[in-house]
């Protein structure tokens, strides 16, 4: 297994892309969570297997309805926190 945290820039705050990602996560073997930040952009925590993991990212930044709004990601790899299940929207 392998965790990957992500931070999104750009128009990702007020269009649906929490949402988005939630939706995308469930047609994918990962688990984790979405959050918006204080400046703007939206943080995400996603645990899977790592072709399942990159598969996921690939399909937010590259072909999701959400992707034309992100201007800019970075991604690092992170140990695998326990007890992490299912995806879902923090607050």
């Amino acid at each position: 297994m392998v965790a990957k945290h992500v931070i999104f820039e750009g128009r990702v705050q007020g269009v649906g892309f929490r949402y988005a990602v939630k939706e995308l996560a469930r047609g994918f073997e990962v688990r984790g969570w979405v959050k918006n930040l204080a400046d703007g952009s939206v943080e995400m925590l996603a645990v899977g297997e790592a072709g399942e993991l990159d598969d996921f990212l690939h399909e937010i930044i590259e072909e999701s309805s959400v992707a034309a709004n992100i201007r800019s990601h970075r991604v690092e790899r992170v140990p695998v926190p326990e007890g992490l299940t299912g995806f879902r929207i923090e607050r």
